[in-house]
Formats: C-alpha cells, structure tokens, sequence
C-alpha cells in the first residue's frame, strides 16, 4: 500500500489567469473571508478567491465599504489564504489605503502582500488611479484595477446599485488601467454591450458582475448567491442554494429537540 500524499492541485497563478482569456477559458471567482468557507471554495475547484472590502456588509453588517481597514483585510486575507491550496487570492485595497498617493498605495499593498501571502491586490478607478496602479504593478506587486459601479464612490455616486452607461469614460479607464500594469479588470454594474465592448478592446482579463456574459469571467458575493441574505434580490444574481432557509430550519429543529429533552440521545453521550 503507497502512503504517498495526494498529489496538491496546480496552483492557478497570474500567468494563468492572464492565459485564460488567450484559451478562451471562463474564469471563476467567488468571494472568501474565512478560513472554513475558503476551504470548500477551493476544493470546489475555484480558480480565484477575492477577498473583498464587501466584508463591511456581508460580515460586519455596515450599509458601505467605507469604514473597511487595512488590517481587517489583513485579518481576513491571511485566514483565506491559509485554507487554499488551488485558487490564486485577491485582496481588496480599502477606502483611503491607495488614494492619498502612489507611494502610500504600494506600501499598503506591499504590507497587505507580505502579511496575507495572498498572490494580489485589487483597487478601484482607471484613469485616475494610473498612476497608482503603475507604482504597484512595477514593484512587482500583481494588481487588479475595479472599473463601473465603484462601491468606494457610493458618496459621489449617490448610493449603490447605478449602472454605469457612459462607455468613453469606461473604455479609457479601462485602457488606462491596462497600460499601467494591470493584469486583470473588474467591471461591476456596467452594461453588457459596454462590457463585452471592454472585453474585446483589453488584452488582460475582465471579471464581470452585473455585466452580461461578454467578459473573460465572473464574480459574486458568496453569501448572496448561496442565499443567505434573503432580502437581497439584484437583477444580476443568481440564487444557487437557499441557506437562509436551510439554516433557519436547522436551528429550529434543533432548539426543539433541547427543549423537548431529546437531545443529547443516548448516541450522543459518552458513557
């Protein structure tokens, strides 16, 4: 009998991801912030986990992003990037942790790489944020840009939700953003002629949410597609399981059984 290890999966890297949309492969991404969570997204065979700053409301139950720090994404990167074995990590970068300048965003995804060990970071804006987005990328830090709805602009924008149709704006950001160094764009909330537009126009990868089917892949927030927010019902998510419910019955069934003395049974005692 071998007692060899099972073989680890082939860790999906940038240059993979970036491969991905020369081999006409989808790419696949859900959101992780936990250990436990982001180990079954990876057995599952995902090839990308983000760590997203939407933790600030689907964790700590905040109506925004914005109060999300640099080191609650630290927290929460490093414990997800300790379940995985297979899928490549991204880490948001947070209101104000790459705005006030170039040099402050790369000391903060450098601090976020070193301290998570995650394989890149994610910010938000294109032309805007070229310049940052070429600090990062030249150090050798891989990085994503995020372009449409900008939940970190949820004040300018006046709330969350706004499709994004101004397609000049969202082509030069995007163009910006990849001749700065980024390997991958996220486009969130954008139409999906303007999306697949993006898509054929840019060389790296798009991630889509809310943005059709045109881009190189897709991303949602794992606890709204597993359903366990039962009030949340945007146009562009799709509900693969119905936790809430699952959830709800089991505990019922369970706080039952104890006041009713029918658990612990004998089969669940030590004796």
């Amino acid at each position: 009998m071998s007692n060899a290890s099972p073989a680890r999966p082939k860790k999906f890297t940038v240059p993979r991801f970036i491969a991905a949309k020369q081999k006409q492969q989808k790419i696949t991404m859900l959101t992780a912030y936990d250990y436990l969570s982001a180990k079954i997204l990876d057995e599952a065979g995902l090839d990308c986990l983000l760590v997203g700053d939407t933790l600030g409301m689907v964790v700590q139950g905040k109506s925004t992003t914005l109060p999300v720090t640099v080191e609650q994404m630290i927290y929460h990167g490093e414990m997800v990037v300790r379940a995985v074995q297979r899928a490549m990590v991204i880490v948001d970068m947070p209101f104000m942790s790459f705005h006030v300048s170039p040099a402050q965003a790369l000391e903060n995804a450098g601090r976020i790489l070193k301290e998570t060990g995650a394989d890149a970071v994610k910010l938000e804006g294109g032309v805007n944020q070229a310049k940052t987005i070429e600090a990062i990328a030249a150090a050798d830090i891989p990085v994503m840009a995020h372009l449409g709805l900008k939940p970190q602009s949820v004040r300018a924008l006046g709330g969350m939700g706004k499709i994004q149709r101004d397609e000049d704006q969202l082509i030069a950001d995007a163009l910006a953003a990849e001749r700065a160094g980024a390997f991958g764009i996220l486009l969130e909330m954008i139409t999906a002629p303007i999306a697949k537009r993006i898509t054929e126009t840019v060389t790296v990868p798009t991630i889509g949410i809310g943005s059709g089917a045109g881009c190189d892949g897709q991303v949602l927030v794992t606890p709204d597609m597993l359903g366990m927010n039962a009030e949340f019902h945007p146009r562009f998510l799709k509900k693969y399981a119905d936790l809430a419910t699952d959830i709800t019955t089991a505990v019922q069934a369970y706080a039952s059984e104890v006041r009713e003395g029918t658990f612990p049974d004998e089969s669940h005692s030590h004796t």
